[in-house]
């Protein structure tokens, strides 16, 4: 028997190195949403991403060319829906700047309480899915009873939990009654002692510090170049608030911290939205102070006087004409808005939500853009996750806080 060993020589083609395409999306579980990544993979590494957005496209600035003001609001619920209070009195906030309406200082302080309670719901999503994401369910579960109790409040004011259109242009359709305040004060009660353990559970967590720091880390420079704003932002080291910068609805009555980061890494952008409840939370505790400091006819006051744009009381209606003409010309769109070109932003939880409306004087805008935080965000995903792990494209996409509805107008 020969010793010799045959040696089999190989194609050349065989030994080139190939990459893999992968489809993450539109219809997988880690993508939070209806978009779609083709990543091409040397391994598990990232070699390059290429985003696609479009599957959720519903024409919301068109519609909006078509509706009277006060009929657009439920359309800026379907944006950002884990934080649609905000949405709607952006969008109020900006009708009131084309109108020239002054609201109330009491309407101004429960926009506030309504507007961080939903920065917090927001943030606690986007925290405790990134814990999700690292293997940790159990953030997830506890801190899920809390976004629970915010929408119990939602439900006392408007009678709707997630995309709620409260509010009206001018305030709120009506009072916030004792029950809203009764669950609101158990907030404020039981919140602190819940984010502190959640906090505890994961800002020391070794496993989950390294499956977060120096993963999909951004710089200042670059992130201002994409048009970062808010919370991915600050985690970069820019201290950028519209609350502070560009005060509404009485912001500047409050003092209040923004919180900023240094590497804009996934675990920068958890600790600086785990410090935005914090501050939030400060925020909704001033402001019911403040609210609780309205006496007599003074604590009634929910709405500004603007007959044009808010709907009477229903027993009016019945009773006077005057109601009975403003009831008809509201349901009914034919109230002619005021000519004019305005941009109006606000702090939105995933960062500076805006919107840039033109008037030609008719019933509905002529042009109206929505400028979401998240579609920006979007186009440096591609940039965050090169050179990274595929379990690392999961929780950058996680911790940039990504919601499909605001991903197409």
């Amino acid at each position: 028997m020969s010793d010799t060993k045959q040696h089999i020589k190989l194609p050349e083609h065989s030994l080139e190195k190939k990459t893999t395409t992968l489809n993450l999306g539109p219809t997988h579980p880690s993508t939070h949403g209806v978009f779609q990544n083709v990543v091409e993979l040397d391994g598990e590494r990232v070699v390059s991403a290429e985003q696609t957005v479009g599957y959720i496209h519903r024409a919301f600035e068109k519609i909006a060319e078509h509706r009277p003001l006060y009929q657009i609001t439920p359309l800026t619920d379907r944006l950002n829906y884990c934080s649609s209070p905000i949405n709607n009195m952006g969008w109020h906030i900006c009708c009131e700047r084309l109108l020239k309406v002054k609201t109330p200082k009491r309407v101004d302080y429960l926009r506030i309480i309504i507007m961080e309670l939903a920065r917090i719901s927001d943030h606690l999503i986007c925290n405790s899915i990134v814990g999700v994401d690292s293997g940790a369910y159990t953030g997830f579960l506890y801190v899920m009873q809390y976004r629970e109790l915010i929408y119990e409040i939602y439900e006392e004011i408007c009678g709707s939990r997630l995309t709620t259109n409260i509010g009206r242009i001018g305030g709120f359709e009506r009072n916030f009654t004792n029950e809203a305040f009764a669950k609101l004060e158990k907030f404020i009660k039981e919140w602190p002692v819940v984010l502190e353990e959640f906090e505890n559970l994961f800002n020391r967590n070794r496993i989950f510090m390294d499956r977060t720091i120096d993963v999909g880390p951004i710089s200042a420079e670059r992130a201002l170049n994409y048009g970062f704003t808010g919370p991915n932002l600050r985690a970069a080291g820019v201290d950028y608030d519209v609350r502070i910068h560009n005060p509404y609805s009485s912001y500047e009555d409050f003092d209040f911290t923004v919180p900023v980061g240094t590497t804009g890494d996934c675990y920068d952008r958890f600790l600086v939205r785990n410090q935005e409840m914090w501050q939030s939370l400060k925020l909704i505790k001033d402001a019911y102070q403040k609210v609780q400091e309205f006496k007599g006819k003074d604590a009634e006051v929910f709405h500004a006087d603007v007959p044009e744009y808010y709907l009477p009381d229903k027993k009016d209606v019945y009773t006077k004409m005057e109601a009975l003409i403003y009831h008809f010309k509201i349901v009914m769109g034919e109230i002619e808005m005021p000519a004019g070109e305005i941009y109006s932003p606000v702090e939105g939880a995933n960062g500076e939500l805006g919107f840039y409306l033109i008037s030609d004087g008719g019933r509905a805008p002529y042009r109206l853009h929505f400028r979401r935080p998240c579609f920006i965000y979007y186009q440096a995903y591609s940039e965050l996750t090169k050179g990274g792990m595929l379990s690392d494209a999961i929780i950058t996409m996680s911790s940039l806080n990504l919601i499909a509805g605001e991903m197409d107008a």
